[in-house]
Formats: C-alpha cells, sequence, structure tokens
C-alpha cells in the first residue's frame, strides 16, 4: 500500500517545487513570521529556544489528501555559530507518513534540534527525523512525547496548534534554495560554518535571534 502513494507523492513534489520557483526571498519573509507567530503564542518556551543548538522552519508544510499522509515542504535551517545565529541553509522537509490530526491542508512547522553531537548529521543530505534522532512534540500534548527527544517540533495551522508526529519524517538539501540564497551550490553544512549571512536574510535571522532573548 504504502508503493502505491509514492507517484502521488512524487508528483506533489514535483509541483510545489514548481510553483515555489524561485521565491527564495519570500519564502524567508514567511518563515521569519511563521516563527515570531509560533513562538510568541506560548507553544514555545523561551528555554527551549535558548537551548536550541538548530532552528528550522518550514512555512505551509503541504499534505496530501486525506487518507494519504505524503507531504512536502521547503523552509531553511539556522544553527548557533559562537554568540550568534548562522547564516540560514534552504531545507526540503518530505514525508510519506506524517500523522497530522487536522483537518488543513497546509502547517507551518518549527523544529528545534536541541544536541549539538547531533548537528553534522542534521545538516547531511539526509536526516531521518525518529531514526537519526528522537522527536517529539515540543508542547508535551503528543501521546508520544519522550522526555529526551533530541528533536522539538511545533505546528500551527489557521491560528490553531496542530497535533502530529514527525517519525519517518526527511529533512534534505534544498539545493536549488541554497543556490538562489548564495549563488552556487554548496552544502548545508558549508552555509552554516563558513558563510556570512546575506542581506536577505538579515530579518530572517533577527528573529531568531530575538526569540532566544527575550
Amino acid at each position: 500500500m504504502r508503493n502505491l502513494h509514492l507517484p502521488f507523492f512524487l508528483t506533489l513534489v514535483a509541483a510545489v517545487s514548481a510553483a515555489a520557483g524561485d521565491d527564495t526571498a519570500a519564502r524567508l519573509d514567511k518563515a521569519g513570521d511563521v516563527f515570531t507567530t509560533i513562538t510568541g503564542s506560548g507553544g514555545v518556551k523561551t528555554e527551549q529556544i535558548a537551548a536550541a543548538d538548530c532552528i528550522a522552519v518550514i512555512p505551509g508544510f503541504k499534505k496530501g489528501a486525506a487518507g494519504i499522509g505524503v507531504g512536502f515542504g521547503r523552509g531553511f535551517i539556522s544553527c548557533r555559530k559562537y554568540a550568534e545565529w548562522s547564516a540560514p541553509a534552504a531545507i526540503t522537509l518530505e514525508t510519506a507518513s506524517v500523522g497530522v490530526q487536522i483537518g488543513g491542508e497546509e502547517i507551518d512547522i518549527v523544529i528545534l534540534s536541541m544536541d549539538n553531537a547531533r548537528r553534522s548529521k542534521l545538516l547531511s543530505e539526509r536526516f531521518a527525523i525518529g531514526s537519526d534522532a528522537s522527536a517529539a512534540w515540543g508542547n508535551g500534548k503528543s501521546a508520544h512525547a519522550d522526555p529526551n527527544a533530541q528533536i522539538l517540533f511545533f505546528g500551527q495551522t489557521k491560528g490553531a496548534f496542530a497535533g502530529f508526529g514527525l517519525d519517518g519524517a526527511i529533512l534534505k538539501r534544498d539545493e536549488s534554495g541554497n543556490k538562489a540564497l548564495y549563488g552556487k551550490d554548496v552544502t548545508n553544512s558549508d552555509v552554516v560554518d563558513e558563510i556570512a549571512t546575506p542581506p536577505t536574510a538579515q530579518a530572517f535571522i533577527s528573529k531568531l535571534a530575538q526569540a532566544a532573548s527575550r
């Protein structure tokens, strides 16, 4: 049955990628707004943000039709770089089985990585949530919440927090997003470790810093 969903999933990924085009700057602005909204509404604790090693934001994650768990979204990840946040690297979030418990077709997602030891895996070409690191819904209401989870995630749709699971979801490098931001093909590790934040991304990084210092 799972294989029957693959053509739909590939079609969804292709359609979303084509529609996204070169809207990287607009997506960065949206990601910043999403982060501010979710963190400002009380679902994310200040101490969680302050303790996070990396933060990923995926605005408008699109899930498939009812009964089909596939989904796709594009966003950005930034990690701590000394006392500041690094330049954002472009990512995609893909899954064939997100257990969304809501009726909406889009979810804004914030992911906090709490474990510096897993940073290299998180920024690799393919990071499997639930396999490479355990995950829990960050506000603790998930039936599968794990107090020792290295990944905390939060979701919001139409102003309400959404309960969902990310086990089996895959974070990948968004090659076209990085090219749009930095003018060349770069890995996410290179972005985080070596590249300065471009003017296009300054507002997004500022919102991460402001939330961590509340």
